[in-house]
């Protein structure tokens, strides 16, 4: 056994790896199929190998393992190529359960030194992780996973000069876009119809095409399907050469068919170009709308947004379009007042604590902070409770400001019983305004913090940076406030020496350094704004620690010296 694993280290460490010495042990010269079969380590010779290290409890290794069935099953008629599975399983049954699904060899789970063995020489920080070896043993990637997501059995014989040549050609399709290029693979040539009928790609040719990239089971994609379809219908009614093509990410047929929010066309439900396009498209948010003009060309990455504000009036999605529609946002911020952003037909209120009704109009001239939140958040539910006490301090100092809670809980119990935690105001739970106010202010995540002055104009939208930072002192949370912040914080620092020496850290110097929140290693309380930092061992001692380690050291008797600045005692 010992000998083995010799032999695995001296051969990870040279050009080449000898199969057997690198998969065998004292006692075995097999690997094992999910039906108990043994298959001799000698017939894998003159093959290409995959050594997948999964486990049957990790997730992203259920969600890559079906991938890999997919590009094995396609390479088996090669004859060439095997896939070993390294199993991280604790126990026997997990792993036979896992590997019954499993088309490949395994080695067996009794072997756990072998299986383990290999972690190390092969970089196995996390799984799943899928080292490529050529028939010589050579190792051509261990980035597997990666280059199967990206490019499936056509990476195959997975070479550095084959990824080049997939890489080139992708960019070479970049540069010839069309929507053929986009759309059309090698197997097939047309999209779908919501009832499975068959459209030519051909057929969208001259035509300004959404890559509407959905998934129905995301909430956001389900409510934004709605608004397309209403745009979609209406540019349809007005004779527009306008198609929408769905790029659906759903897993099961149910969700595909309800992704269908209006007559458009859609790529077949798992087809391959699905991921290849999400990459593409380098795809980082839902819903997505890339916007592919006449010509084929890319007009815009993401239209969504301008779909989901303005409809139909953000049609044909040009440059052009664009820039009108951001004079258009100027302009409306230029105007806008409180009523403006919180009043909508017949809602021109908020709930106060007990639940009575507070007209918005009485709110007029107050700063306001909409605070976008929900209680199966943790970030929200770690942030409220420092917003509860910045609350309480400026109202403290000034009545005309408040908080006016706008809940993206998913009932009614959880916003009630979030909200009891809350001092201030609230929109009522399920109010029609959130969807139009976190359209208004881009809300892509939560928690998020929406500063409005006494006009009703917007101030900023990182208002939670500001708290998190400055707490009670930000308000009214505009730049001249910040400015004077700023000062305040570099008068500070006036006198301190930029770096200095302290025992307790010897290793190195410490640095004056901007943190936002950080905790002394010293006296371990939570400091913030200055330290005296060490980056390289994230070291931090409180500006009052460090100086009065150093007036300690540095005072003579009767007097008291703080940074560079000695002064009598009194």
């Amino acid at each position: 056994m010992a000998e083995a694993a010799n032999n695995v280290v001296e051969t990870i460490n040279g050009d080449c790896h000898d199969f057997k010495s690198l998969l065998s042990s004292s006692d075995r010269d097999f690997l094992v199929r999910n039906n108990g079969d043994q298959v001799k380590i000698d017939s894998l010779k003159g093959k290409k190998l995959g050594l997948y290290f999964s486990a049957s409890w990790c997730g992203p290794c259920h969600r890559f393992t079906p991938n890999l069935i997919e590009v094995y099953t396609e390479l088996s008629t090669k004859g060439d190529f095997e896939v070993i599975f390294v199993s991280a399983d604790e126990d026997e049954e997990s792993f036979n359960g896992y590997f019954s699904k499993m088309p490949w060899l395994a080695i067996p789970f009794s072997d756990s030194e072998a299986r383990k063995r290999l972690d190390e020489p092969f970089s196995v920080m996390g799984i799943p992780h899928l080292v490529l070896l050529d028939e010589n043993g050579k190792v051509l990637t261990e980035e597997g996973v990666e280059i199967i997501r990206e490019y499936g059995e056509e990476g195959y014989p997975f070479t550095p000069e084959k990824i080049q040549e997939l890489k080139d050609l992708e960019e070479k399709a970049k540069k010839e876009q069309s929507i053929k290029t986009i759309l059309v693979s090698r197997s097939r040539d047309f999209v779908v119809t919501s009832d499975g009928s068959k459209v030519p790609v051909s057929e969208l040719e001259g035509k300004t095409v959404g890559i509407y990239f959905s998934a129905s089971s995301f909430k956001p994609s389900a409510v934004f399907t709605q608004k397309l379809a209403e745009v979609y219908s209406k540019l349809k009614e007005n004779g527009e050469k306008f198609e929408v093509v769905m790029i659906s990410l759903d897993d099961d047929e149910e969700s595909f068919r309800q992704s269908f929010g209006a007559p458009w066309l859609a790529l077949p439900l798992k087809d391959k170009s699905c991921e290849k396009l999400a990459r593409y498209f380098e795809l980082s948010t839902l819903p997505t709308v890339v916007i592919i003009g006449p010509d084929g060309k890319t007009l815009h990455p993401n239209a969504a947004d301008a779909i989901d504000e303005h409809g139909i009036v953000a049609y044909p999605f040009t440059p052009e379009k664009f820039a009108e529609l951001k004079e258009i946002e100027k302009a409306s911020e230029a105007t806008q007042t409180l009523e403006s952003v919180l009043v909508s037909g017949g809602l021109d209120f908020v709930l106060g604590k007990d639940g009575a009704k507070v007209k918005v109009a009485d709110l007029v001239g107050k700063t306001i902070l909409l605070y976008f939140s929900a209680h199966w958040c943790p970030p929200c539910r770690a942030f409220t409770p420092s917003l509860v006490e910045v609350y309480k301090k400026i109202k403290e100092k000034d009545d005309a400001f408040e908080v006016i809670f706008i809940s993206s809980d998913r009932d009614q119990v959880s916003f009630d019983e979030y909200y009891s935690g809350m001092p201030w105001l609230a929109l009522p739970f399920n109010d029609a305004r959130k969807s139009s106010l976190s359209r208004k202010f881009k809300v892509q995540g939560i928690p998020m913090l929406i500063a409005l002055g006494p006009t009703g104009k917007t101030i900023t939208k990182e208002a939670r940076s500001l708290v998190m930072a400055h707490g009670a002192d930000a308000y009214p949370f505009t730049e001249e406030r910040l400015k004077e912040i700023e000062a305040q914080i570099e008068e500070m620092a006036k006198g301190w020496p930029e770096k200095l020496k302290d025992e307790r850290h010897e290793e190195h110097e410490l640095v004056l350094t901007r943190r936002s929140n950080y905790v002394c290693d010293a006296c371990d309380e939570n400091g913030q704004v200055w330290s005296f930092y060490c980056e390289e061992c994230d070291f931090d001692l409180h500006p009052k620690c460090a100086l009065e380690k150093e007036t300690k050291t540095d005072a003579k008797e009767g007097w008291v010296c703080d940074g560079e600045v000695c002064t009598r005692a009194s």
